[in-house]
């Protein structure tokens, strides 16, 4: 069961300080290492997805990046190819692109942001994901402003976006 598997608690410099179970860290919301992966296509839009109603955190939620909790004594990169190949049926290489570090009332996170290019097809095989679309992103602000999306992608994945392709960010409705 996803609650009882084990998650390492970090500190900000990502040096393990408990391991607990999944259940107990989203409960004290601690601090713990995770993936980012954004996937393009060729042509350069980006690959976003739905959340399933029944994860743990943001179900039903837009997503701009496959990813998620590392295992016990797992590298990030691992992490993140073994994420990409469960979420989305992606086995590719990838690049890092930056560390992050995520905090809100809801997760803790000290992370890796990863791109990879495929195409697809994707498979959605485990479940995670029930929707998805590709994302112009001369028009990504105009798509995010119209979907519900995970507080970390909103946070993490957009700013990065707007910062590497010189995008500024549209006004958001009543905020």
């Amino acid at each position: 069961m996803i609650s009882d598997e084990l998650v390492e608690v970090v500190d900000l410099d990502e040096r393990v300080v408990e391991i607990v179970s999944r259940a107990e860290m989203r409960r004290r919301n601690l601090a713990h290492r995770a993936t980012y992966v954004m996937v393009f296509a060729s042509c350069g839009d980006l690959l976003a997805h739905q959340r399933a109603s029944w994860k743990d955190i943001w179900p039903s939620r837009w997503d701009l990046a496959f990813g998620g909790v590392c295992a016990v004594g797992e590298p990030s990169a691992v992490a993140a190819s073994r994420e990409l190949a469960e979420e989305a049926g992606v086995v590719a290489p990838l690049q890092e692109l930056t560390r992050v570090v995520f905090e809100s009332d809801e997760t803790r996170v000290v992370g890796r942001l990863y791109e990879t290019t495929d195409d697809g097809p994707f498979v959605f095989a485990d479940g995670e994901v029930v929707d998805h679309c590709w994302v112009p992103l001369d028009q990504l602000d105009t798509w995010a402003a119209t979907h519900q999306l995970c507080d970390d992608t909103r946070a993490v994945v957009l700013p990065y976006l707007r910062s590497r392709c010189g995008l500024r960010p549209t006004p958001r409705a009543g905020g």
